[in-house]
């Protein structure tokens, strides 16, 4: 109903903002990275919304971007994944950690969110890996390492990890065996693509 709120943050409660558009304020539920990213009081932002009807609440949920909304729905599609537990998990992962953690198998990285268990973070990849597309994630992986021109220190990081994965792929490997290589890799943040590549292919 309500894709997105542009507005005035006027109030900052503990897991909560409050943005004035028009004169209206819209109390929204958003995660602690959102939180540790707003603007001063007075700034205007902009908040992608997902609104959550019960029978005893409504309730808006925001996002800093579409990519992190979309994750966000299919996140709640998950049984036993609801609206809270889904924007605590992306108040911990990024979309693209969320989306690599599921195609590696990696349900360790996804149990990292307060209130995720194990046996969650296991059903989460097993229910979302089928709707989630490889090839795309290590294309907006690059896509995304190469609109930050490397000018932050996680970019190159990205960058050679993603082209490791797109590389393995094409030597024929499967994409989630590709991830599961690479995330296995230790110090691998320090190593460029042609190192990551040689001691992923060790451990296929």
């Amino acid at each position: 109903m309500i894709r997105y709120i542009k507005g005035t943050l006027e109030m900052i409660e503990e897991d909560a903002v409050v943005l004035d558009n028009h004169g209206i304020g819209y109390r929204i539920l958003v995660s602690g990275a959102l939180m540790d990213r707003l603007p001063g009081l007075g700034g205007e932002m902009k908040i992608y919304t997902y609104m959550n009807v019960r029978e005893d609440a409504m309730q808006l949920f925001g996002f800093e971007s579409m990519d992190e909304l979309e994750m966000f729905c299919q996140l709640i599609t998950v049984s036993g994944i609801g609206p809270k537990a889904g924007l605590s998990i992306l108040g911990t992962l990024s979309a693209d950690d969320i989306r690599f953690a599921v195609l590696a198998d990696d349900a360790a990285t996804i149990a990292k969110a307060p209130g995720i268990g194990a046996k969650t973070a296991k059903k989460l990849i097993v229910e979302l890996k089928d709707k989630i597309a490889a090839k795309e994630t290590v294309d907006a992986v690059l896509e995304k390492a190469a609109e930050r021109g490397g000018t932050q220190d996680t970019a190159p990081v990205a960058k050679a990890s993603a082209e490791a994965v797109e590389a393995l792929a094409a030597l024929g490997y499967s994409a989630a065996e590709a991830l599961k290589a690479v995330k296995q890799i230790e110090n691998a943040d320090e190593l460029t693509t042609e190192e990551l590549l040689k001691q992923a292919l060790k451990l296929m």
